[in-house]
């Protein structure tokens, strides 16, 4: 019989990562971003967010809200966000798999209740929109995230697979909704 109470058990052998990315815009069209001093990709950029607490059976949702309140420090309610797309990786960096759930804010976030700041993490920055893709990140995020994120922001959905085994990596889209 199986306690859903019992503590957390050990995820660290598990095939995969599982993840969120938050993606927080401002009014004025402008990302959240973490300029990262921690493993993954530290000196790059990228959207906040984290790991799943998996052990304790939380789900990309919960994540999602956590994360933001942790990163961001605002208290976001659950129809705030919403998933916009579902990215496998395989192999990422020569070493892991990850399972990458995209969410999204549905409205605008007030920057003014999320100041850039400097936190054990990074530093949190807004990036305007059009200056996202001329930041350093990651190559799997400049070549097929950030083009689907544009392409699917504001209401749509994707979920991609990148086989990060490959040089150069190589990707192909399973599912693809535009707004």
């Amino acid at each position: 019989m199986n306690d859903l109470h019992a503590p957390a058990y050990d995820t660290a052998n598990l095939p995969y990562k599982v993840a969120v990315l938050c993606y927080l815009w401002d009014a004025q069209g402008r990302l959240l971003m973490l300029h990262r001093k921690k493993q993954p990709n530290p000196g790059m950029y990228s959207p906040i967010g984290g790991k799943l607490e998996i052990s304790q059976g939380e789900g990309p949702h919960e994540c999602a809200i956590r994360e933001i309140s942790e990163e961001a420090g605002i208290r976001l309610p659950n129809d705030a966000v919403r998933c916009m797309g579902v990215v496998s990786e395989k192999a990422y960096e020569g070493q892991m798999h990850w399972l990458i759930f995209l969410f999204e804010t549905v409205k605008p976030v007030d920057h003014a209740l999320v100041p850039e700041k400097e936190f054990d993490e990074g530093r949190l920055e807004w990036v305007p929109f059009e200056q996202v893709g001329t930041k350093n990140i990651p190559w799997t995020d400049r070549e097929v995230l950030w083009p689907a994120v544009r392409k699917h922001r504001g209401g749509g959905f994707f979920m991609v697979h990148i086989d990060c085994s490959t040089q150069p990596p190589t990707h192909h889209m399973s599912e693809s909704r535009v707004p």
